[in-house]
């Protein structure tokens, strides 16, 4: 008489485990603190440096422009050096850059116009209107025939720079006795027009005054001799300062010098941008080849920490729980109880479910459609549900053993 079947038995439900405390990282607040400091302490430090070379750009004046002729232009095409002298004698040296503000020069004052940007005719009128004592350096020939009322006119000739000598009643010449002059020469039929310094032939002479009731227009046919370079050069210095420091005010017309076009509003920004955009550039460059990703062979390191087995474990089923993913847990852990069953039993991995489940429910001694349903039975729908099937699990790898 064969043995009654043993009963299958009821599966029992245990309470949920109670979840083991988080592991720290072994830190502290002071030593993140430190790390976030040693991270960051190369690119404050390249703010810092960036920030004390635009403040002192920013405060400190420009030592000299690269304006030709400008009076605070300290190179040799500069004219620093005559306004200097000047105020040294009490003359009151302004700069302007506005055809506007030049041509409002009052009676009283004098005006030199120094090589610039081209001028519009209305602004060549205006200026040869301005009430100033004119000084003309190195100007067109419309410029010169207005503000002398066609009295004198310019040669063809472009003459080269030559040591020559006065030649004339005027008393700036004659204190000059000689100087350097050259370009177009300057002519005139008017006998009211004094020419000075001429050149050889048909050169032309190289400075003119023509006097109009109150107002004196002085020509130059070069302007270099007001020019850093050339301002000891023969009686170069005497000319200049003599012409210029008629009046106890000078006002220096650079025509648009090193201004940018009409309609643009570069010219509300300060000189020192361009610098201080050059300089922001060459740290935009230096930080982007520093933090810049670089092409290479791939560097293994050690990792910075050892974490468990077990950490990982309660993190994945954390990250399981807080994506609702019952179905993907119970899939994983049934596939590996199965997989530790069949290596127990020998059923070997190209078998099929039906093999596997023979070969369990005859060594638990259970049913097969109990086996079945652990193992492929439908994911559970509800936490509660998951634990049982994993105690379930649990009680089935331990009730089988080797055949």
């Amino acid at each position: 008489m064969s043995a009654p079947a043993a009963p299958a038995r009821e599966a029992v439900t245990d309470p949920p485990p109670r979840p083991s405390p988080v592991q720290g990282d072994g830190t502290s607040g002071r030593s993140r603190l430190r790390a976030r400091w040693r991270r960051a302490r190369l690119p404050l430090g390249l703010l810092l440096a960036t920030a004390v070379v635009v403040l002192s750009v920013a405060l400190l004046p420009a030592p000299s422009s690269i304006v030709p002729y400008a009076i605070d232009n300290a190179g040799p095409d500069g004219a620093r050096a005559v306004a200097e002298i000047l105020r040294d004698q009490g003359v009151d040296v302004v700069a302007t850059t506005s055809s506007a503000e030049a041509a409002a020069a009052p009676a009283g004052t004098t005006l030199a116009i120094a090589p610039g940007l081209p001028l519009t005719p209305d602004e060549r009128g205006d200026l040869a209107d301005a009430g100033a004592d004119l000084v003309l350096l190195d100007a067109g020939a419309d410029l010169v025939s207005r503000a002398t009322d066609g009295a004198v006119g310019s040669a063809y000739a472009n003459a080269p720079r030559t040591t020559r000598e006065a030649r004339c009643d005027d008393a700036d010449a004659s204190a000059a006795g000689t100087a350097t002059l050259g370009g177009s020469g300057l002519v005139s039929d008017d006998p009211d027009a004094v020419l000075c310094f001429p050149g050889a032939a048909d050169e032309g002479a190289g400075y003119a005054v023509v006097r109009s009731g109150d107002r004196t227009v002085r020509v130059l046919s070069s302007a270099d001799v007001v020019s850093n370079g050339a301002l000891l050069d023969a009686g170069d210095a005497a000319l200049a300062l003599r012409a210029l420091g008629h009046h106890d005010r000078l006002l220096w017309y650079v025509p648009d010098g090193g201004a940018p076009a009409a309609g643009t509003d570069a010219g509300l920004l300060p000189p020192w941008v361009g610098v201080v955009g050059l300089e922001l550039l060459l740290v935009l460059v230096v930080v982007a080849i520093w933090r810049g990703r670089r092409t290479g062979r791939l560097v293994t390191e050690d990792l910075p920490v050892v974490v468990r087995a077990s950490e990982t474990t309660r993190g994945r089923g954390r990250l399981y729980r807080a994506g609702g993913s019952r179905g993907h847990a119970a899939a994983g852990l049934r596939a590996l109880t199965a997989q530790r069953l069949a290596e127990r039993l020998g059923v070997p991995r190209t078998a099929d479910a039906g093999a596997l489940v023979d070969a369990v429910a005859r060594a638990a001694e259970l049913s097969p459609d109990h086996v079945v349903h652990l193992l492929y039975g439908p994911p559970p729908t509800d936490d509660q549900a998951l634990l049982l099937l994993a105690h379930e699990l649990d009680i089935l790898e331990s009730e089988v053993h080797p055949l």
